[in-house]
């Protein structure tokens, strides 16, 4: 059963979510970041969707168990969206937006396939082991192309304040829940250590949101580094 700390933490997590889109909003940056914060918009939605299906079937139910892994492998996948959108700025006065298009749905296609391929070899197992197996290689993936994303970042000499705020953010969330997932999956019947990644997990799924409200209010569309503050990549 979730205690009192674990309700605030996921309380307050909620509210920064929706805070995010509502700073965008008031900045006049949803368009500008359309891709961010439809994800945090979504990640909303599933917040109160999961509030009620722990509410009405409790935690241990097997209805709460399929619903907060499935769409945490969902949320996963459009998170892939919001990094395709900080490709397109990166990469938008290459004129590359047509190819980061095309490399999105690729990837959104492959891990479909992916996702489809396991489920039918596993069927019902897929409830267990395999759909936690599942988010961690999402969340890996979405690591590794956050990585990228960075080393085009420096590469191309990237010095939106705004932009490398959310790069830095959004790579730092992908590697704390890889490893979060990583630490489950090597330690399973470690009940001490489950509860201290549920906490861990949450704070990590604050700590996005954060970062987020905090470049929309801090930065302006206009602001930009120093290119001295950026690691200098040769040429």
């Amino acid at each position: 059963m979730l205690g009192p700390a674990t309700y605030c933490i996921w309380t307050i997590c909620t509210l920064l979510e929706g805070g995010v889109v509502v700073c965008s909003l008031t900045r006049h940056s949803f368009r500008r970041y359309l891709t961010l914060n439809l994800y945090m918009a979504a990640s909303v939605m599933v917040s109160v969707g999961r509030y009620f299906v722990l509410s009405r079937y409790g935690f241990d139910s097997d209805q709460y168990f399929y619903f907060y892994y499935y769409s945490d492998a969902i949320m996963t996948i459009c998170m892939y969206f919001a990094l395709m959108g900080l490709y397109s700025i990166v990469f938008e006065e290459l004129g590359a937006g047509t190819y980061v298009r095309t490399f999105s749905m690729l990837l959104l296609g492959g891990t479909a396939l992916f996702t489809f391929g396991v489920v039918h070899q596993a069927q019902d197992r897929m409830v267990t082991k395999y759909v936690a197996e599942i988010s961690q290689n999402l969340y890996f993936v979405g690591l590794v192309l956050t990585y990228v994303l960075w080393g085009a970042v420096l590469k191309l000499r990237e010095t939106r304040a705004r932009v490398v705020q959310f790069v830095l953010s959004t790579g730092v969330y992908f590697s704390l829940s890889a490893a979060i997932y990583a630490l489950r999956n090597l330690y399973p019947n470690y009940s001490n250590l489950a509860s201290v990644l549920m906490y861990a997990s949450q704070i990590t799924d604050t700590l996005l949101p954060l970062a987020w409200i905090y470049a929309y209010l801090r930065f302006d569309d206009d602001a930009r580094f120093a290119p001295a503050r950026l690691a200098v990549i040769p040429r």
